[in-house]
């Protein structure tokens, strides 16, 4: 497909949107009647596949078919894509959902996988959230092609999706476009979760502020699987009616709706929650969040929004709070607590799941900054193990002598400081500031030693090893 053509059909993904918000489809359909449809793959009724309008949720009979009473407020309808199918895209942003207009029913066409999809990977984008052409032009210069080479370094028949956690934008929604096309360029289906930048300000209150997302991308909360794996999208900004003043809390209708999402899946089951917002932190009511979630025994939730990299245990949930695409927003090639700006990468094989963290422009094995500086009669070197978690283990060596484990301290990552550090910096955006993070570690050692090396070993057993001369 040419540049040309592949871009009219892009717009089509958001004018076509547009136009049947602008009709008086919602207002014609009659809520108080059934809707009924049907799910099938070559012809075939596919049975037990979730639909749902984010309110109740039905599974299909034997033939494939379905019907349910779509709640007062419903939009759309959407299914839960089963394992053992491919995603509906359009120039691979995913969409397997139906808006809901004048007609009672609403089939789904579902294709099936050419392979075994219980061994799969997905990709974690946090925040690219670009506000102009030149965030834009760097988004494609740096982010696409490197996140297009790790793709094809999984190989040819690799199956892979990537989701992004929100802030897609930075409040100018004109640019989703942008952000589609970038989408497009990596070529594997990719869910979005809406982000505090993705809201409409001036609008009224929660319930209008992700009017423009939804043009775009469908429901702001659904659920979809893969292999062994299910996976949850959820919204967990809630905007609080004057511009850009919102919270972290997830609403009693999508914890109601969630708690019948997951009653189809076993508590064993590994369970992926995607969401803008860190839960264990930043979330108001978590604990009724955590409630929910109670008796599943491998959950881990994937956010974004803080640019900083940290992982967190709660209540035997695992939450990775990801380093953002755009760093400190396009200013500089680290976010503030000196992870580079980058993404993730996950494998999943059955129900067990292993990752790591992919600076943009670096190899994988990327995973330590080393800083050495000398003091009145010593030196310290300070090691940023961007994602470690308690289970990490990091060794230091000293003129090829092993001298054990460094210690872990909290404190600022010196580039962060260097970049950001003062009202002045960084050029063009001044708010970026250094910001305190728990991954770092230190050492002192006699300033007579000439060369550190610093191994850090993940809980997966991988080695990464760094060295620099005193």
């Amino acid at each position: 497909m040419n540049r040309r053509s592949f871009i009219q059909g892009l717009g089509l993904i958001t004018g076509s949107a547009f136009i049947a918000l602008q009709s008086d489809a919602f207002a014609k359909l009659k809520h108080g009647e059934t809707i009924k449809g049907k799910v099938t793959a070559s012809g075939k009724g596919i049975k037990d596949v979730v639909i749902s309008d984010g309110y109740s949720v039905a599974l299909t009979d034997t033939n494939g078919n379905y019907s349910i009473a779509p709640h007062q407020k419903a939009e759309s309808l959407f299914m839960s894509t089963p394992a053992g199918y491919e995603f509906k895209t359009d120039y691979n942003v995913v969409r397997q959902y139906e808006v809901l207009g004048s007609k009672n029913q609403y089939d789904f066409k579902l294709k099936a996988l050419n392979k075994k999809d219980d061994k799969h990977n997905f990709i974690i984008w946090a925040d690219p959230q670009v506000k102009n052409k030149k965030d834009v032009k760097q988004m494609m210069d740096t982010s696409v092609p490197d996140t297009l080479d790790v793709i094809k370094s999984l190989g040819k028949d690799a199956l892979v999706h990537g989701i992004c956690v929100g802030d897609i934008v930075w409040d100018n929604h004109a640019l989703y476009p942008d952000y589609n096309e970038a989408v497009a360029e990596m070529g594997i289906p990719f869910f979005q979760a809406l982000g505090n930048h993705d809201m409409d300000y001036r609008m009224g209150g929660d319930e209008t502020s992700d009017k423009t997302f939804k043009l775009n991308y469908g429901p702001t909360y659904y659920s979809f699987n893969r292999g062994k794996a299910h996976y949850v999208v959820l919204d967990n900004v809630r905007y609080l009616g004057t511009e850009r003043n919102y919270d972290g809390y997830i609403s009693e209708e999508q914890l109601a709706w969630l708690a019948k999402d997951l009653q189809y899946i076993a508590k064993d089951q590994l369970l992926i929650i995607n969401l803008h917002i860190p839960v264990y932190n930043q979330v108001k009511n978590n604990k009724d969040f955590y409630a929910v979630l109670e008796g599943f025994k491998n959950v881990h939730i994937m956010s974004g929004h803080t640019h900083y990299n940290a992982n967190n245990i709660t209540n035997g949930i695992f939450e990775h709070n990801h380093g953002t695409v755009c760093g400190a927003w396009w200013t500089g090639p680290i976010c503030e607590d000196g992870t580079p700006r980058g993404y993730a990468v996950y494998e999943v094989n059955g129900n067990k799941l292993k990752w790591y963290y992919k600076s943009t422009g670096f190899p994988k094995e990327h995973q330590i900054k080393l800083y050495a500086d000398r003091l009145t009669n010593q030196t310290r070197v300070i090691a940023n193990v961007w994602n470690w978690d308690p289970e990490w283990k990091v060794e230091y060596f000293l003129d090829g002598k092993p001298m054990g484990k460094m210690e872990n301290q909290v404190g600022l990552d010196p580039l962060s400081v260097t970049l950001y550090q003062g009202p002045e910096l960084p050029a063009g955006r001044h708010f970026p500031e250094p910001r305190q993070t728990d991954h770092l570690f230190i050492a002192h050692f006699d300033a007579a030693v000439k060369t550190i090396k610093v191994t850090a070993t993940d809980r997966f057993g991988e080695k990464y090893t760094t060295e620099i001369n005193a």
